[in-house]
């Protein structure tokens, strides 16, 4: 049997072929209904993995807009009850009084993220540009690309969970929080490095999945200026990021990845990106 990981739960399973003719059980991913509730009020419910939960809240409200800043969450209490899991979050009363004159009710999925909105006028089809000036090699968006693997504990045991990384301009990882779902992967990034302004500091995301456009719309709000997920991008990913002045990435795979949109942030060699960093100040 696998080692447990948190996250995982054991299953059995049946091999074939069954050499040993042993019984055999696997790790598998948990998925588990997570309400998110702000000054006690329920506003969405999602299919997450319960780790990081604290993170995934912090991470949603910014992202979604909920918050500006992460000094207005005040509290965080996770509640377990009958198989899900409720994340209630404190928030300040100016931004729950905003909260409430905006409120939608939301199923959300670990697949999508326009699920549960009420109208097609909320769902945004434009970001805030992205300023930030840097250079990224490729060789770094390699390093860090076939090293994912590696921070991804449950992944490997799994095989069933995205993985969202913060990672250095030298393509080193600095962070991986993962999930079933994409987004919260990232919800659950942005919630865990907010707080010390981390992406302040250049850098950039790479994902283990797709990019849709939930990645691109919570990507710039969080400031991040460059993308890079291992499959493909979809068009309105490409068309978001590309007027969020966003670097984005795809297909990001051993000694090959395209760039979709601004590829003024990727040189060839560390003494180019010098250059180029130095020509664009």
């Amino acid at each position: 049997m696998k080692p447990f990981e948190a996250g995982g739960v054991p299953r059995p399973v049946e091999v074939w072929p069954n050499i040993s003719g042993e019984d055999q059980d696997d790790v598998i991913a948990q998925e588990v209904p997570v309400a998110l509730t702000y000054n006690g009020s329920a506003y969405a419910v999602m299919m997450a993995t319960p780790l990081n939960l604290e993170a995934l809240g912090l991470g949603f409200s910014l992202t979604e807009g909920i918050l500006k800043h992460p000094s207005e969450l005040y509290g965080v209490e996770i509640v377990e009850q009958d198989g899900s899991i409720e994340v209630s979050m404190t928030v300040s009363t100016r931004r729950f009084e905003a909260l409430k004159a905006t409120r939608r009710a939301i199923a959300g999925r670990t697949g999508c993220g326009v699920c549960g909105k009420e109208s097609l006028g909320q769902i945004p089809l434009s970001v805030m540009p992205v300023e930030q000036t840097f250079v990224v090699t490729h060789k770094a968006v390699q390093k860090a690309t076939m090293a994912l693997v590696d921070h991804q504990p449950l992944q490997q045991l799994t095989g069933a969970v995205h993985g969202a990384a913060w990672c250095s301009l030298e393509g080193r990882i600095l962070e991986v929080c993962e999930d079933v779902g994409r987004h919260n992967a990232l919800d659950k990034l942005v919630g865990q490095l907010s707080p010390q302004n981390i992406f302040e500091v250049p850098g950039f995301l790479l994902m283990s999945s797709r990019a849709s456009y939930e990645i691109i719309q919570k990507a710039a709000i969080a400031g991040i200026a460059m993308i890079v997920t291992l499959s493909a991008p979809t068009s309105l990913a490409i068309d978001l990021a590309a007027s969020g002045g966003i670097t984005l990435v795809g297909f990001s795979r051993a000694h090959r990845h395209l760039a979709y949109c601004h590829p003024h942030r990727l040189a060839e060699e560390v003494e180019e990106a010098k250059e180029v960093s130095h020509d664009s100040i």
